[in-house]
């Protein structure tokens, strides 16, 4: 696989030519059914995150999961039994005119019609973050995005977030933040009311984005920030790393760090957080 250089980091190139925009669309619903579009519809159902009359901004980043979203956004308005609206923006940080022109190109090869604005977000990171821009970064990017669906008169905000994400977000938290908080599959924003924030993905495993990006054709864009690339790298690539070396004795583990977030026992945990709220079992020890 070839690379093009981006601003500060690569942009993956696939061996692959790109390849009629039918032949991507229909592979979504028949290649990939059982590993991408079923389980998108599963997060969907399982906890409601498409509903009648919503309108919902797809948030693309140029990257293949956001890409993949859109997509499949666009088949579930097909196929879907579910009348809503949807919008399809990207909100540019301050990449370099031949970053952007590759999120230019990537939608127009698979037909989305997105909206791009300007944020200039890497620039006040850079001046504001210090060790750890990405995180910096990341909650001034969902503001923004927020503010533009808001504008728009959007009540969801879809974001790429898959189910390595999920766990690795777990893990991430244990290890380096010392509590047990796991990505949800949707949540309420706390400033911006009436919106929130849904992850139809949530179940879909990054292996088959890669595969059905490097099929299609696409070339997605990784991160394109100067500032993180003058920091120290992302945690999350040691915790990825952590979990493929776990995998080679415990192959479920993935599966089981996800499960664990669904099973919590309330009564085998030494405390807990409610409503802002520290609580620990001792207050509790005594009661029958």
């Amino acid at each position: 696989m070839d690379s093009i250089a981006g601003n500060g980091c690569d942009i993956l190139v696939p061996f692959n030519e790109r390849i009629p925009l039918e032949e991507i669309e229909r592979s979504i619903v028949k290649r990939y059914k059982k590993h991408i579009w079923s389980k998108f519809v599963k997060a969907i159902k399982q906890y409601n995150l498409v509903e009648e009359g919503d309108k919902v901004a797809v948030a693309i980043s140029g990257g293949k999961d956001s890409l993949l979203l859109a997509k499949l956004f666009q088949e579930l308005k097909k196929h879907g039994q579910v009348n809503f609206e949807v919008e399809y923006i990207a909100m540019d940080p301050g990449y370099h005119p031949d970053i952007k022109k590759l999120l230019v190109d990537n939608c127009e090869y698979l037909n989305i019609p997105v909206q791009i604005y300007d944020s200039g977000i890497f620039n006040v990171v850079d001046k504001i973050a210090k060790d750890y821009p990405c995180y910096m970064c990341a909650r001034m990017r969902r503001g923004s995005l927020y503010a533009k669906a808001k504008e728009l008169g959007c009540n969801k905000l879809a974001l790429g977030h898959h189910f390595n994400d999920v766990i690795e977000t777990t893990l991430l938290n244990v290890l380096y933040a010392g509590n047990f908080k796991t990505m949800l599959p949707k949540l309420k924003a706390a400033n911006f009311e009436g919106m929130e924030l849904i992850r139809p993905m949530y179940f879909i495993e990054e292996d088959y984005i890669q595969r059905f990006t490097q099929n299609s054709g696409i070339w997605p864009l990784n991160c394109a920030c100067m500032v993180a690339a003058k920091k120290i790298g992302n945690k999350r690539y040691e915790i990825k790393a952590m979990i493929k070396q776990l995998k080679k004795s415990f192959p479920d583990i993935e599966k089981s760090i996800f499960k664990s977030a669904e099973n919590v026992n309330m009564e085998a945990i030494l405390g807990w957080i409610k409503g802002g709220e520290q609580h620990s079992y001792l207050d509790y020890y005594d009661e029958e």
